[in-house]
């Protein structure tokens, strides 16, 4: 058994678009350095990813984001998934909601799960429930999450670590330490 890296909603939209901002774009690179660690370490890297239909329910919480087939809903140009790489898109916060995340994790043989990308208190922390629920072990490096603010952040990154037993660390550790949990 081993680690897998999900990048969530590392898209358009969310770094330099309608919801995008300084801190998402300043998470790009931390988050680039870390897959390309990982990909020479030989573990999987899984990008999930909103493609909402143009009327989705969700946005009468949210403005209208990552229409599917729209460039707001694709990966940023310096984390496009390469040969090797998975891409599962997303209509919820959740990464495993009506996914094959589940599936796929299980058929690569993972039992952990690293959780990178965008929000830190939405979607990031609603896929580490999930994945505490399916059995997985939560890894968080810190500085390749990111929330619109510090406070939202050291929250979500407390609640992880309380309620899901979830790991927080930064990139620098996991890649010193082989990906291993």
């Amino acid at each position: 058994m081993g680690a897998a890296v999900v990048v969530i909603d590392m898209i358009n939209d969310f770094v330099s678009g309608v919801y995008g901002g300084p801190r998402a774009e300043a998470l790009v690179p931390r988050v680039r350095g870390l897959l390309g660690a990982a990909r020479s370490a030989g573990v999987p890297v899984i990008h999930v990813t909103d493609a909402h239909a143009a009327d989705d329910g969700e946005f009468r919480v949210w403005r209208p984001h990552a229409v599917a087939g729209t460039r707001g809903a694709e990966v940023v140009e310096a984390l496009k998934p390469v040969k090797g790489d998975h891409h599962l898109r997303k209509t919820r916060y959740s990464c495993f909601y009506l996914t094959r995340l589940d599936g796929l994790l299980r058929r690569l043989g993972v039992d952990t799960v690293i959780l990178t990308g965008l929000v830190t208190n939405i979607c990031v922390q609603h896929t580490a429930a999930d994945a505490f629920f399916y059995g997985f072990r939560l890894v968080v490096p810190r500085d390749c999450v990111e929330a619109v603010g510090d406070l939202l952040q050291e929250q979500a990154l407390a609640y992880m670590r309380e309620m899901y037993g979830a790991e927080i660390t930064r990139s620098s550790e996991l890649i010193k330490r082989g990906f291993k949990a």
